[in-house]
């Protein structure tokens, strides 16, 4: 059985749970991470009840002794990990004005969205790379490119998103700027090992209670691109960008 880990798992409603989920029905034994070991037990055991062969694990990207602990829980009992998810995210809703920004909470912000996630795939890479066909997802934004035509750093707030005009830019950006940097760094030294690492935008997605009434679409139709380049053949593209399976512009 193939195995995956999915960070960010903390509710029923997010894109870590439909991950979690889809892969599970493709046949995949889940470990499912999040803050909260009580959660993700809860979780965990949900998804077995749906015949899913899923487990638990705590990991905190703001605690790097956490993300070691979890690693070396994983390797006891997997010798493998077939596929990486890098879900968890912080994007606080502070201002988000450049003056204005307090910078203790951005530094929260980079630390789990970049520093974090870049921590959790050092810690699991040995497990990936000995699956012979490891796949890393980092989930990001088409916020963190600089020409995507709605949410990018140079268009925003784009054609779609006139209802945000008065909202500056997010400092939430700025961290999947940096997470797409690091993808392109990821997949340009992983190709020996034969692991394919792509950046994932999941689309504008109604993770959050009212934001359906903007135009985010289901979590639902979000997850089949994050599934598509879980699932890559040998042969697919690394260091790249994509939303449903359609290359992003950086």
């Amino acid at each position: 059985m193939k195995t995956a880990l999915i960070t960010g798992v903390s509710t029923k409603i997010g894109l870590g749970y439909a991950i979690a989920e889809e892969l599970g029905k493709q046949g995949f034994h889940v470990i499912i991470a999040g803050r909260k070991l009580d959660q993700v037990e809860m979780i965990a055991n949900g998804l077995s009840n749906l015949g899913i062969s899923a487990s638990p694990v705590r990991i905190d990207l703001l605690d790097r002794k956490s993300i070691a602990d979890a690693a070396k829980q994983v390797q006891q009992k997997y010798s493998v990990l077939d596929v990486l998810i890098n879900n968890a995210a912080l994007m606080l809703d502070g201002s988000a004005t450049t003056l204005a920004k307090d910078l203790d909470e951005f530094n929260a912000e980079f630390e789990t969205n970049v520093t974090g996630t870049w921590s959790v795939t050092q810690q699991f890479y040995p497990m990936i790379a000995a699956s012979g066909h490891g796949r890393i997802v980092n989930i990001s934004s088409g916020a963190g490119s600089y020409g995507d035509p709605d949410f990018g750093i140079l268009n925003f707030p784009g054609p779609a998103l006139r209802l945000l005009d008065a909202y500056p830019l997010t400092p939430y950006a700025i961290t999947k700027l940096a997470l797409n940097g690091l993808t392109i760094k990821m997949g340009k030294e992983f190709k020996a090992d034969n692991v394919l690492v792509n950046a994932i935008c999941p689309g504008f997605t109604a993770t959050r209670s009212g934001s359906a009434e903007f135009g985010a679409r289901p979590v639902s139709e979000s997850v089949k691109g994050i599934i598509w380049a879980a699932t890559l053949p040998d042969d697919g593209p690394t260091g790249q960008f994509f939303r449903d399976g359609n290359p992003l512009p950086w």
